[in-house]
Formats: C-alpha cells, structure tokens, sequence
C-alpha cells in the first residue's frame, strides 16, 4: 500500500466536516452500546476475565512467586494487579477485532459503507466502546484486587496508571481492527491474537519478575512493550521507578498508532 493511497483515504475523509464525524461517531457509539443492551453475554469477557485471572495467579502462583520477592502472597498481589492492568488492554483489544470482523461477516459493516459517514468514525466508534469495556473491566480488577489484599497506597498513580493502559490498549485496537478486515472470520482473528498475544503476555513482567528467566528471554522481556506498560503501572500504583517506563509506553502506543490507524482505515475503506 502506498503513501497516495493513505493520502487519498485521508483526504477523502476529511471533506467530512468534524461535526459530522462526531455526530456519525457518537450514532454509531449508541448503536454499540445498545447491541450489547440487547446481548449482555457480550460483556462476559470484561466481567469475568478480570476476576478469573486475579483470583487464579494470586492463589496459585501467589506463594512462590511472592517469596522471590520477599513477602509472600501479600507481596504478590502488589506485583500482579498492575500488571494485569496491562494484560485487560491486551485482552479487549483483541476482542474488538473479533466483533469487527463478525460485523463484516454478518453484513453490518456493507450497510455503514454504503451510507454518506466519515470511514474512520465507525472505527473509532469501535475502539470508544471497546474502551469503555476495558474501563470496566479494569474497575472490576481492582475492586477483586482489593478484595484480595491490594493496597492502594498512591490514588493519583492509580488514575495514571489506569489511563496509561487505556493509551496504549487503544493502540493496540488498530492492529486488531486490521486483522478484523483483513482475515476471514473471527476464529482466524481469535487464533493470530492467541500466537501473538501468549508470547508477549508470559514474556513480559507481568506474572513474574524476569531476573528468573534465561538470558535470552530476559533480552526479549527488555524490549517487550508489556513489560514498560506493567513495570510503568506498578512504579505509578505502589511507588518505584517510572519515567523510562512510561516514556517507553507511551512511545510505541503513539508508534502503533500512527502505523497501524491509516492501515486500518484503507483495508476497511477497500474490503471487497
């Protein structure tokens, strides 16, 4: 694909005056919103995954792991919940690619095409709702969080850290809305999300610290954007470093953004 290309996609989005891309976007909000009204079984992801994932890690793991830290399960808890922040916005990222891709499948996406909108408000239409799942499912993560023993000691930091994941789980929505366009069906989606999402999730500091790990994974966890976002969250959350951290984080959101945000508004704008 080339820049003209992008450069047309663009342009031909803009002779949409931004009132009308607000008023087309926030339609499309209330749409989603009211699909999710009529299926609540939709929002079982944001609601349970939060509470599955707390509860397994901090009993199972929360023992062993806690001791490599010097405190046991109570030391866990304080190293796990900020970094599950960062793996909800992996999660609901790769939920909107599946519903993307449903949409096209079931015909819904031929049907906003063909109407006189702004191409990019139901992607960000898309990305605004799958926000506010994520809100909530981070929400309940901290209250089974506390409920567990999470000590929220840095309020400010808390708010940070929550917005940080949300800056960078939106990024990661415009790689997931490509695949959405550019694969077959949702289990194609859901499959290249698992191969991309497992390496980086288990190859990062979110579950455990990674002075364990091989050199080489230690290498890999460096660099793994999981690891900025989760070590940024529990400097803002529970006190430590955090400048490298979040500087790091909010580069490759903005870097995946500016990629991956025209790319998906060209497949979407081109799909046959």
């Amino acid at each position: 694909m080339s820049a003209t290309t992008l450069s047309t996609d663009l342009r031909a989005d803009a002779r949409i005056p931004l009132r009308a891309h607000v008023r087309h976007t926030g339609a499309l909000v209330r749409r989603n919103l009211l699909w999710i009204r009529q299926d609540p079984e939709s929002m079982f992801d944001a609601v349970l995954f939060p509470i599955v994932f707390t509860l397994l890690f901090v009993y199972v793991f929360g023992g062993s792991i806690g001791q490599s830290l010097g405190g046991g399960q109570e030391a866990y808890v304080q190293y796990i919940v900020p970094g599950l922040m960062a793996m909800m916005g992996m999660n609901m990222a790769q939920g909107v690619g599946t519903g993307f891709n449903q949409d096209f499948n079931t015909g819904v996406m031929d049907r906003f095409r063909s109407l006189p909108i702004g191409r990019g408000s139901v992607l960000f239409a898309k990305i605004s709702v799958e926000m506010m799942r994520m809100l909530i499912a981070t929400a309940i993560l901290l209250v089974v969080g506390v409920l567990v023993g999470f000590d929220i000691t840095h309020w400010p930091g808390l708010f940070a850290a929550v917005g940080l994941s949300a800056v960078f789980g939106s990024a990661l929505m415009w790689i997931f809305l490509t695949l959405g366009v550019v694969m077959k069906n949702a289990q194609s989606v859901q499959a290249m999300g698992f191969l991309v999402l497992m390496p980086l999730q288990f190859g990062s500091s979110i579950f455990a610290p990674p002075q364990s790990m091989p050199g080489w994974l230690q290498n890999f966890t460096e660099y793994n954007p999981l690891s900025s976002l989760a070590d940024a969250a529990r400097g803002l959350m529970v006190g430590g470093p955090v400048a490298d951290d979040l500087w790091m984080t909010l580069g490759w959101s903005v870097g995946i953004t500016a990629v991956m945000a025209p790319i998906a508004i060209h497949k979407f704008r081109t799909k046959t």
